[in-house]
């Protein structure tokens, strides 16, 4: 399994004089990226590279992301090929789940959709829940049948 890795460190400072840091080491961490077949036509369509991808996920690890929705439910801008954010952008909904998993479900041009209607939020909140406690036997099935393609 081929999964994309995010470093992970810190330093703590500690004590008033004499200045104390405690340095914990950096570690690696494989989060499995995974795409639903919709998903993927939309990004070929639209010119979406899975390294761009990789990119959101680690900007979701990072903390930086276009707004969280609750429950594991981000939204995420992405540039348009060549027009830059401001010259027009795509939305994506992401199911992230830090040091886990994350799902690329939903994709759309702001001038389509602005905002996300309650009752489809409430949707992606359940698949978030239900994706988050799939077994590693259901989603390799899942990658057998095509219903899921893995980012490598």
């Amino acid at each position: 399994m081929v999964t994309v890795t995010v470093l992970a460190c810190s330093t703590i400072f500690s004590g008033y004089f004499p200045l104390v840091f405690t340095y914990i080491p950096c570690y690696f961490i494989n989060v499995r990226i995974f795409k639903n077949k919709w998903f993927h036509r939309f990004a070929a369509k639209e010119g979406i590279t899975d390294s761009e991808l990789k990119e959101i996920v680690q900007q979701l690890e990072n903390g930086q992301f276009y707004a969280d929705l609750g429950s594991g439910v981000y939204k995420m801008r992405i540039a348009r090929q060549s027009e830059g954010k401001k010259g027009g952008s795509f939305r994506l909904i992401v199911l992230f789940k830090s040091e886990f998993r994350t799902f690329f479900i939903y994709g759309f041009s702001k001038s389509k959709m602005g905002n996300i209607e309650d009752d489809l939020l409430l949707g992606y909140k359940k698949q978030a829940k239900a994706r988050f406690l799939l077994t590693e036997e259901q989603i390799n099935q899942w990658l057998k049948n095509k219903t899921l393609i893995e980012i490598l």
